[in-house]
């Protein structure tokens, strides 16, 4: 690649679907029904557990975290997804294109310790219900809430900061919806070799330390669960906690499926991998969050007489 001489890179132009007109259209459909779902189901979901104070425990504080992070997510992306789609060569500034990805970054590096952090409390409350309440008080949970924001943040900002001193080619083309922190990285024309090694290093903090205590905290959890002597009180205890596995097996599940997969060699293998890249990633970016509310509310009766009780009141 040939680097800019004598002049700073401005900007990047994405170009996402723009080999593909007819799909841009239908995604662009879909994403924005899918963003208008996800504003209101966690919107809705953040407003009842704030209503209803019966609510006001660890699981639900962590819960309205999660929604409020969902929503935080998708909105520092979907926009430029969606505009993307209206556009053919979509153009973003240097200064935007950065914002846009620590905003994403960060997002998705908290989730990742918050799902962590709410493992932690589905196992005291299986493994220790007696104690729960005095494990588990507001001076442990708003913390541990806390310091997942702060890890994202910080580790986004670290990211971030490296890439934008990175010197970059005449090729500023991302093959991506977004500025992606990879595919960024992937037009620098300079050794990344800190930027891999600091990635790793983020890995390792924000994915693989979450995941083990999540692993951990279940196989606990499973076993406490296996020596309750009802079958009633076994479905109590799995209903309590089923809710928080289904979303880390979504979220975590196209993660690996999206940095698991062989890459391909040839050029045509490469652009079509692009796609379908851009298109997992998409489905991470969105899906994921519209599920979550959903998940939570449809395998959980507290979060449901709440709604009803919510509704009848501004109703009568």
């Amino acid at each position: 690649m040939e680097r800019i001489n004598d002049s700073v890179l401005t900007e990047f132009v994405l170009v996402g679907l723009s080999a593909h007109p007819k799909l841009q259209t239908v995604f662009f459909v879909l994403v924005l029904w899918m963003y208008v779902i996800i504003l209101l189901g966690n919107g809705v979901l953040i407003s009842v557990i704030i209503y209803d104070f019966h609510l006001h425990t660890p699981m639900y504080f962590f819960l309205c975290n999660l929604s409020f992070l969902d929503i935080c997510y998708t909105s520092s992306s979907v926009p430029l997804i969606l505009d993307s789609f209206l556009t053919l060569r979509k153009k973003v500034s240097f200064p935007g294109c950065m914002g846009q990805m620590f905003l994403s970054f960060a997002m998705g590096a908290t989730e990742c310790v918050l799902l962590g952090m709410m493992a932690l409390d589905r196992y005291v409350a299986i493994c220790y219900p007696l104690r729960y309440s005095t494990i588990m008080t507001k001076g442990v949970y708003v913390p541990m809430a806390a310091g997942s924001w702060v890890t994202g943040l910080v580790d986004s900002m670290i990211q971030t900061s490296l890439a934008i001193q990175l010197p970059f080619c005449t090729n500023n083309v991302i093959h991506h919806f977004v500025c992606e922190i990879l595919a960024v990285l992937k037009l620098a024309c300079a050794d990344i070799s800190i930027n891999v090694i600091s990635m790793a290093g983020s890995n390792l903090i924000a994915l693989v330390i979450p995941l083990l205590v999540i692993l951990i905290s279940y196989i606990f959890i499973v076993a406490t669960i296996l020596r309750i002597p009802s079958t009633e009180g076994k479905r109590k205890a799995f209903s309590t906690c089923s809710a928080h596995l289904t979303v880390v097996i979504i979220f975590y599940g196209t993660i690996f499926f999206m940095y698991a997969k062989p890459k391909a060699k040839t050029s045509t293998g490469t652009d079509n991998q692009d796609i379908i890249e851009a298109l997992i990633s998409l489905f991470y970016g969105v899906m994921t969050p519209m599920l979550n509310p959903l998940i939570y509310s449809l395998r959980n009766k507290d979060v449901k007489a709440a709604v009803k009780n919510m509704l009848s009141r501004k109703i009568f």
